[in-house]
């Protein structure tokens, strides 16, 4: 079955496209000398980093709920989802050229390819969605207070598993996006979805006006923005330094 745009849940993955490149450029700018502050743990950055998180994850959740109600089966999310898996890869990789010891393993597109699949699986049980995604939330608060600072903290802190987001202590890389706390923003944007249309479907087929278009059209091409948009900001700062030196 043809999926069916909706301006609407594009638009507002358009609004986080533009609000991630921002982010990304003052990151850049650090990089290259030209900004001090500390975007790692500055709150005014840090909590700009969780709410454009949120704001993918809450989108796709949506578009999840969408996928479901147009009935689109399983060989088309695959195709979805390996492009997905497949650009996660790439993030590793070019993440690694440039920071080989706090390389992205288990950032944003690494955690949406596994949150989609366990969203896409639990998707039939509609409200209790809420609930879980309640419960996420209060085990990633409650993991330090439970794991402490013992053996069972090595274990869940290691690599192998911290990806569950069940630490005690962050690791140390460029981009962290694990499954906890963060499946309950999808989780939660899938039940909002399922019941947006189930009682309020004219609230999502809204048509966006012609000043946020360019934004619903950013939304549909959000994965090659992603990909496009760091290589573009490396390449013209790094332009920049070389034209001013």
């Amino acid at each position: 079955m043809k999926a069916q745009r909706l301006d609407a849940i594009d638009a507002l993955r358009g609004v986080a496209i533009v609000w991630m490149a921002v982010f990304h450029f003052c990151f850049d700018l650090k990089y290259f000398g030209y900004l001090v502050n500390d975007i790692h743990t500055n709150p005014f950055w840090t909590w700009q980093r969780s709410a454009i998180v949120s704001l993918f994850l809450l989108c796709a959740g949506l578009s999840q709920a969408v996928a479901q109600h147009q009935g689109q089966g399983w060989p088309r999310f695959w195709r979805r989802w390996r492009q997905i898996a497949a650009c996660a890869l790439l993030v590793s990789a070019g993440s690694w050229l440039m920071f080989p010891q706090t390389f992205i393993y288990f950032g944003v597109l690494h955690g949406i390819a596994v949150m989609l699949l366990v969203v896409r699986l639990t998707a039939a049980l509609g409200g209790w969605l809420w609930v879980l995604g309640g419960a996420a939330m209060a085990l990633k608060m409650l993991a330090p207070w439970v794991l402490g600072v013992g053996a069972l903290a090595e274990v869940f802190n290691a690599r192998a598993l911290n990806w569950l987001g069940f630490v005690s202590v962050k690791p140390f890389t460029e981009d962290y996006v694990p499954l906890l706390p963060w499946l309950a923003l999808m989780w939660w944007g899938m039940a909002a979805g399922q019941w947006l249309l189930r009682n309020r479907p004219q609230w999502l087929a809204v048509r966006v006006p012609g000043a946020g278009q360019p934004l619903a059209l950013l939304g549909r091409w959000s994965l090659s923005f992603y990909m496009l948009h760091q290589p573009v900001l490396l390449g013209l700062l790094t332009a920049w330094r070389w034209a001013i030196s």
